[in-house]
């Protein structure tokens, strides 16, 4: 299937446009207020919307422990990859309402976790790091934990396509479409481009060579556009046009990131307890802290609320990739109201700013440190989460070691690495030099000129 390669039709600009006011969207151009994820036009009900929807008149959801034999309690397994089974929360969350009834199979768990030796740690500090980065799905990091509920969701809605939205070079939109075609689905993106190449091929660097390889449907706006409108309103535009033209479409949320989503963190801390009370991490029982990028809040909303709910005992802290500890505290909070939680995000997570130039904009000390660690350690960061976070994290260390010594720390990588591709430049001048493998004209006239590979 050849990968379509679209720019929005005059007509639907036009759309796109005359929507904006009726929704109330910002009118800002200005490039620092764009972010990867929505702010889903300053409407947390619209946002919590994209949540669960109607399936033939019923909502598609359980009571907790509602009978349901499938994928949940410490003795069951997980099923075949693919599959599709029923669902059962942990105990501890079996509270936490509407519960999804289903997921889909599709990563590869549990994540494993090693010791990670970092330089300039404070005095007795250790941290380990899960290895979200291995989740499968060809390397698509921490998004498979919410594709799993999300795909399952679309799948029960009788959906022949999905929608999801980021920019040009997103993971999330990537793994969705890695995730769609497994499943059988079209898969439909809205990137986020500048609009000097929104004109343009975008070519097949780094993720979009996955997305295009898998016959994605790519779909180009600027920045400016995106900002104009926001992401939820574009989706729901597109979503309109595909249905006028017969097809079954299911919106997925920039980064996967809504309530249903969120489950997918909530489990990944199921799977952290049974690591460690099952004695898979060779000499640790008990983290002190926990450590994660932040860049559409989902992964921070499932796991912080989820280390609260399961009495973990550890500290979570979230440093944000591309807006301000205050947005993000109100956007988790939305994600787990909609999950009727009865806490305070600002009481279960701690968020602080590690986003430097801006979303997917890095600093040469950021990438220095991404090179270092990867000379080191041999564990590769993407720049744009992954690295960003561990910058902002030793940072945090330096500038405050008393809350940092001795302590066994967890920091989870959440993937990234075809970001890389997008930094090769910036890179180039940290990665070392090469040489010509020189070899003296004696030595040559001494072989037989019959030089075999192998």
């Amino acid at each position: 299937m050849a990968t379509m390669l679209t720019r929005p039709s005059s007509s639907l600009l036009h759309l796109l446009h005359s929507t904006s006011s009726h929704l109330g969207a910002s009118t800002d151009p200005s490039l620092a207020s764009i972010r990867p994820f929505s702010r889903e036009l300053g409407l947390r009900g619209l946002r919590r919307g994209l949540n669960y929807r109607r399936v033939g008149g019923q909502t598609r959801s359980m009571a907790a422990g509602a009978g349901i034999e499938g994928w949940g309690g410490e003795a069951q397994g997980r099923p075949e990859m693919l599959a599709t089974a029923p669902y059962s929360p942990p105990s501890w969350a079996s509270e936490l309402h509407p519960v999804p009834p289903q997921f889909t199979s599709l990563g590869q768990f549990p994540t494993p976790i090693h010791r990670w030796h970092l330089p300039g740690l404070p005095k007795g500090t250790e941290v380990w790091i899960k290895r979200d980065d291995l989740t499968g799905m060809q390397l698509s990091g921490n998004k498979v934990r919410k594709l799993e509920f999300l795909m399952a969701d679309a799948k029960a809605q009788g959906a022949d396509c999905v929608i999801t939205i980021g920019g040009i070079q997103s993971n999330h939109c990537r793994a969705t479409a890695v995730a769609a075609r497994y499943l059988g689905l079209d898969c439909h993106l809205i990137l986020r481009t500048s609009r000097t190449v929104v004109e343009e091929d975008p070519g097949l660097e780094g993720n979009l060579l996955v997305e295009r390889m898998v016959g994605a449907h790519v779909s180009l706006v600027s920045k400016e556009e995106y900002v104009q409108l926001g992401s939820m309103a574009l989706g729901e535009l597109l979503e309109k046009k595909l249905k006028a033209e017969g097809r079954k479409p299911y919106v997925i949320p920039v980064g996967g990131s809504n309530s249903l989503g969120t489950w997918g963190y909530v489990e990944f801390v199921r799977e952290l307890q049974s690591q460690l009370e099952g004695g898979k991490v060779t000499g640790i029982k008990h983290f002190d802290d926990i450590v994660m990028a932040c860049g559409s809040g989902g992964t921070t909303a499932g796991l912080a609320l989820a280390a609260h709910l399961s009495n973990l005992g550890t500290k979570v802290h979230a440093y944000s990739v591309c807006d301000s500890p205050e947005y993000f505290y109100d956007y988790v909070q939305g994600l787990i109201d909609g999950l009727n939680a009865g806490v305070k995000s600002e009481d279960i997570v701690r968020i602080v700013n590690a986003k430097g130039l801006g979303y997917a904009m890095s600093t040469t000390e950021e990438l220095k440190l991404v090179k270092e660690v990867a000379e080191l350690t041999g564990v590769i960061l993407d720049p744009v989460y992954s690295g960003k976070a561990l910058h902002g994290m030793l940072k945090d260390m330096a500038e405050n070691p008393s809350e940092w010594e001795g302590k066994k720390v967890l920091y989870v990588h959440t993937g990234g690495l075809l970001g890389m591709y997008d930094k090769v430049q910036q890179l180039l001048p940290l990665t070392g030099k090469w040489e010509r493998f020189k070899i003296a004209e004696t030595v040559l006239k001494e072989g037989d000129g019959k030089g075999k590979m192998f």
